[in-house]
This record gives C-alpha cells, structure tokens and sequence, in this order.
C-alpha cells in the first residue's frame, strides 16, 4: 500500500427515488469513486465535494490499530457471519459505526474489493502489515474449509493471548523504567540547581570542598557548560542506533546480545517458545498444512537471532525428518516443548499438544517475570538510595566543615 495513499473524505449530496435528498461524508480514494459507488446503490449523485471539516491524518502505511480495536472487530465480524450475513453486508454495518478512521479506511478498501468478486482474505492481503500474515492464513483457510466463523474464533484467542503476553512484558517493565527516570531527573536537578548555587555559597567562607562535592560541582559546570555537546551526542546516538537496526546483521547482534541478559535468555527464550506454539495450533486447526504453516510459526518468534535459529526447520522438514526432529536443530526449544511436539505427533494431534505447551509455556513465563520485578524492585531502590545518600553528603559535608571553620 503506497505511503501517500491516504483517502480523503467527501461531502456527497445524494437523492433517493423517493425525492429524498440528504447529504453524507464518507471516505473514498477519489470524487469518481465516490460518485460511482452511491450510483451503484440506486441513488441519484446531485454533487461531490472534499469534506475539509474531516481531516484523514496519516501516520504512514504501517501504522497498526490497537489490539483491542482488531479483537473487536473480529469479534463482530465473527458474530455478524455466524448469524447468517454474507461477508460484504458484514464488512458494510462494522465499517458504517467504526470511529477508528484508520480501520474504516481500511475496510472501505476491503469493502471494493469483495464487491469485484475477491474473497476476503484476499480484500486483506495489501495489509499484512498492518495485521499479519497469520491473520491473512487464517482465513484463507476458514474460506477453504467453509469454517470461517470458527477459524476468526481462534484468531480472537490467539490474539487475545499475544495481547496479554505483551501486556505482561510491558507492566513488568514500567515500574523499574519510571524509578530510572526518577532517579535521572533528581540527578539533573541537583546537579544543576542545588550544587551551583552551593557553590558560591562555599566560596565565600575560603572553606576547602571535601572531594565528593568538589567533584560534583566540576562534573555539574562541565555538564551546565558543554549542554550543546551532550544533545549532539544523544541526536546522534539515537539517528545511529536507527540506522544500525536497519541492517539485518546489527538487528541480529542487538537481539542476540538480550539473551545474555539476567533472566533475558529464559523469559525470550520461553515467549518465544510460546507464540510459536500458539501460531502453530492456530494454523493447524484452522486447515494449513504443518510445512506452509512453519514458516508464519517462526516469523512470530520475537527474537529475530532465535527466528533466525529456527528458519530451517522447513527445509528439515522436506528432508524427511519430523517436526520434533526439525525444532531439536534449531537449538533452543526447550526439552519440555520437544517432547509435548513428539507426542502430539505420534497420538496424531498435534494442533492441541501444541496449544497445550503454549499454556505451559506461558504460566512459566508469568513466573519468571514475576521473579524478575522481584528483584529488580530492591536493585533500583538501592541504587536510588546510594544515590540520594552520595547526594545529601555532597551537599552536608562542606556545611559541617564550615561550622569548623566558624567555631
């Protein structure tokens, strides 16, 4: 999808045969479009014009939509079918009471392109992106097999479940991020309006600064002094950053210097593990061979270095080996995982031996992340403690010395 292909609204004055005239603002790709789809309606088009009231902003072509909103609207959409809609009337109500600007445009798209005789995986296919591959297999194969309600079901599940891991990460995140800050602002604060007016103050009394706050107060000028200095670094370590993870070579060391984090390589490892699982199941269930379905399993590895450990198992695959067989050369499932995959594949159920091991897999990963707020908790109030203490003693000291010096 082009990156400046971004539908405007349009003010159309519309009659009925009635002689009802009304007027409606809706999104299309031009003024013809516009005017030929309420045609197609039977409706008389008395005039089009650009709705500037309505501004369609655009974030660019890979913008996603929240979780819960593409949960919602499979939801609905689940529900609309299942209750004997066809699937354009279905995309029609959904996208006539969507206030999401980004998935009525979406779906408006989608709406054109069932009505020229596309089936709607395909009417989803030019946003993979913003969606996934697995969303686009999924019903692909609910289309194939006529289970199309079922299969967007266990999409709601699955993404339910994926929503609720990342939700689980970046929780277990926040509160030791916010202590960082914390921690990075009082630095600031003291360093550059405490210590500086103390300063003077000290001097007036030809009083030597202890060594702590005579450092201190030189690191506070020099930051106070070279500010423009310490923005051109952040600026450019931060463009530099960006342009390394371009490259496939960095992105693969950043993503594997994480697994040598404290607790990083289990709970990566384990997420990983996890939604691979998970994606599996999904695909099976829903009617997509184990091969076809492999290589969308591992695009849903988070860690691209672990992704990139477990690209070959198709061709192992293909080779004659099992999907067991396959995961062992990959080099970091867990035996746990491999013997639940060899056993779903000797009792010919592997779709749920699959979906069994991603629920293991997750309770794990609970524990873990609950262990590592554990001790991250203690670790950054101790840090905020030594802070605070060598910040108190940088500004107490001089003034003990200073009473001496009275006295």
């Amino acid at each position: 999808m082009p990156g400046d292909d971004v539908m405007p609204y349009f003010m159309c004055r519309l009659a009925a045969e009635d002689g009802h005239i009304f007027s409606r603002s809706v999104l299309a790709g031009s003024a013809a479009e516009c005017r030929g789809r309420f045609e197609s309606e039977g409706l008389c088009v008395l005039s089009v014009r650009r709705d500037w009231r309505k501004l369609n902003i655009s974030l660019g072509p890979d913008r996603k939509l929240k979780d819960r909103e593409f949960i919602m609207f499979n939801q609905e959409l689940q529900a609309l079918i299942r209750a004997g809609y066809p699937v354009l009337r279905s995309v029609e109500i959904i996208s006539g009471r969507t206030r999401n600007t980004a998935l009525r445009e979406i779906l408006d798209k989608v709406k054109a392109d069932i009505k020229q005789g596309k089936a709607l995986s395909e009417a989803f296919s030019p946003f993979e992106k913003r969606f996934s591959k697995i969303y686009i297999a999924a019903l692909m194969a609910g289309e194939t097999s006529g289970g199309l309600p079922d299969t967007i079901g266990q999409f709601i599940i699955y993404a339910r479940t994926i929503a609720r891991t990342k939700s689980r990460v970046r929780s277990a995140l926040i509160y030791p991020i916010m202590l960082l800050l914390f921690s990075i602002g009082l630095l600031a604060v003291i360093l550059n309006f405490v210590l500086p007016n103390f300063a003077g103050f000290y001097k007036d009394f030809e009083s030597q600064l202890p060594f702590l706050t005579a450092t201190l107060i030189e690191f506070s000028k020099f930051v106070r002094g070279h500010w423009y200095v310490w923005l051109i670094l952040t600026a450019g370590s931060v463009l530099a950053l960006a342009e390394l993870r371009r490259r496939e070579s960095t992105l693969l060391w950043l993503e594997r210097q994480k697994l040598k984090l404290p607790l990083g390589k289990l709970i990566w490892v384990e997420t990983g593990v996890s939604l691979f699982c998970r994606t599996l199941s999904l695909l099976l269930q829903a009617g997509i061979p184990v091969l076809a379905g492999l290589p969308l399993a591992v695009r849903s590895i988070p860690n691209k270095y672990l992704a990139s450990l477990a690209a070959g198992a198709p061709d192992h695959i293909r080779n004659g080996e099992s999907l067991s067989e396959a995961l062992t050369k990959a080099g970091f499932f867990p035996q746990l995982a491999l013997d639940m995959v060899r056993i779903g594949e000797t009792s010919a159920n592997l779709g749920g031996m699959l979906r069994e091991a991603a629920e293991v897999f997750d309770e794990r990963i609970q524990t873990k992340i609950d262990t590592f707020v554990g001790l991250i908790e203690p670790i950054m109030i101790i840090f905020m403690g030594v802070l605070v203490a060598a910040m108190l003693l940088s500004v107490y000291l001089p003034i003990f010395n200073i009473i001496k010096v009275v006295r």
